[in-house]
């Protein structure tokens, strides 16, 4: 691995300089042959590192490992496997600084919000330990006579966990950790933009893993989507595969592991929508609109990208907008004056440019931003403020970028019909003071997403509520509430103590 001067310290410290594999199984592969993949910082274009990628062999050969182990893994008690969950919080607190300032320097999002990532891997932690001991099944009184009946739940196999480069690792722990005190093992493709935070997130797991004699229950491949991904996509040895991305990523996953009747998760996009009525907090919904727009540089799951405002207020908190736009200070995202980092790489700059031609061409005026910063060397763009209307077709698509479509509206009920009328159903929020409105939204006739606020942005989900959206967004939920079923197995239970075979539905059943 080929280290910077400037991160040395970091990488070091979390043992990536003696690290040149992109895969491991019960240990690292020495020579996985797969090619080669330049980790780059997308503040500077400067390579951090470099990563040899896992071939087909190599994928085999940590599948084969992680199978192995879960024979073993699913007969811990689930309170012993939750033991192991808490040391690997408590190795992740350790490296909370290096782990999230890499974070900052691999995917570039400003070091408070890496940190917070961190953190929540630290949180998603804390839920599973006492997860372990609450995998609760459901009695229910049978209709036969001295009959019991139950259902209880049992370890599913390997999760495959494919996540994206915006959260390179707080998505994989929402699934890992708990998945892990299920009773799963846990295969995990990351994105190739982000491969570093993987192999240190490995590391720390693998210390915690090796000196409780558990290697293997956490395995890493990196390496293309068309080798790595595919082959996890197709393998029977997966059961359950958990994927983060676009909502074209997320078709094919669902085609595929469905053909072979496996069960998927998928977290993709999301076109989120604020509505702003006109009774609302203006100063409450100024921070969060900005921080739900501008944060991770737009680049969230669950950024703010449509805008809805009531026609009163409309023209007033347009200029607010404005003016909190022209005070965002852009840069390296270590810097801690800096409030909004790089986009991940040059596509993303030109998908970011083409928007916005699009945009004017469909109608759009661009009221502020959308310009490249005299910033040498990153991927760095301004936020952009958008006027626009429900009618553009480009308001109905996701570009992963910080445009904000801002929208007027009259009534509440126009809103909530613009709102709902896109195909992504992730997060949503109104502000508003008015009951009546605020219950609206949250009634079977408001938000059609999986998540809803109200007086709150769209971003910053606590882990103890389920995560997740609906139509496109790709309908699965990870992290709090009941998100452990999906990585278990049901199995309904019926104990007959009596001397006789009664049949349900009172069937009767007579042999000469």
């Amino acid at each position: 691995m080929l280290v910077q001067n400037t991160v040395h310290g970091v990488l070091e410290r979390l043992g990536l300089e003696s690290v040149n594999s992109g895969a491991c199984g019960t240990g690292w592969i020495e020579s996985p042959s797969g090619g080669e993949l330049v980790s780059y910082n997308p503040s500077n274009r400067d390579a951090l590192a470099r990563v040899r990628m896992a071939s087909e062999a190599d994928y085999e050969a940590v599948v084969s490992a992680a199978s192995e182990t879960f024979q073993r893994w699913r007969l811990l008690p689930a309170p012993k496997r939750g033991e192991i969950v808490r040391q690997i919080g408590e190795a992740l607190r350790m490296h909370k600084a290096d782990l999230g300032a890499l974070v900052s320097m691999e995917m570039g999002k400003i070091l408070p919000e890496g940190l917070g990532e961190v953190q929540e891997m630290i949180d998603i932690a804390d839920y599973a330990v006492g997860l372990s001991r609450q995998l609760y099944g459901l009695s229910m009184h049978s209709e036969r006579p001295e009959h019991r009946m139950y259902e209880q739940w049992h370890p599913l196999g390997i999760a495959g966990v494919i996540s994206a480069f915006n959260f390179p690792v707080a998505v994989w722990s929402w699934n890992a950790l708990i998945a892990a005190v299920c009773g799963d093992c846990v295969v995990w493709k990351p994105s190739s933009e982000t491969p570093l935070t993987a192999i240190a997130v490995q590391n720390i797991c693998n210390h915690v893993l090796s000196r409780n004699g558990w290697e293997g229950v956490f395995t890493l491949v990196i390496g293309r989507g068309s080798v790595a991904g595919e082959k996890m996509l197709h393998d029977k040895r997966i059961p359950l595969v958990s994927a983060t991305g676009s909502c074209r990523m997320g078709y094919r996953v669902a085609e595929v592991v469905g053909r072979r009747l496996g069960r998927t998760i998928l977290e993709l996009g999301g076109n989120n929508g604020v509505i702003v009525a006109g009774d609302a907090d203006l100063d409450l919904a100024l921070r969060a609109i900005v921080f739900g727009a501008v944060g991770t540089a737009g680049q969230r799951c669950t950024t703010i990208r449509r805008l809805f405002l009531h026609k009163p207020i409309a023209p007033k908190m347009i200029e607010r907008l404005k003016s909190a736009y022209s005070q965002i200070r852009i840069g390296d995202p270590l810097d801690a004056h800096v409030l909004m980092g790089p986009l991940i790489n040059q596509a993303a700059v030109d998908d970011m440019m083409a928007g916005l031609e699009r945009a004017r061409a469909e109608g759009g005026e661009v009221l502020c931003g959308g310009g490249k910063p005299a910033i040498q060397g990153g991927f760095f763009v301004e936020p952009a403020l958008v006027k626009a209307t429900p009618s553009m077709p480009i308001v109905k698509e996701e570009i992963f970028a910080p445009i904000l479509y801002v929208m007027e509206f009259d009534t509440i009920e126009e809103a909530i019909a613009a709102h709902n009328d896109v195909p992504q159903g992730l997060s949503s929020a109104m502000f508003t003071n008015n009951l009546r409105h605020a219950e609206t939204f949250l009634s079977v006739t408001g938000s059609d997403c999986g998540i809803v606020n109200i007086n709150g942005g769209t971003s910053g989900a606590e882990i103890g509520g389920a995560f997740g959206g609906e139509k496109e967004t790709g309908g699965g939920r990870e992290a709090g509430s009941d998100s452990w079923k999906a990585y278990m197995r049901r199995q309904t239970v019926t104990i007959n103590f009596s001397h006789d075979l009664p049949l349900a539905q009172g069937i009767e059943f007579h042999l000469d």
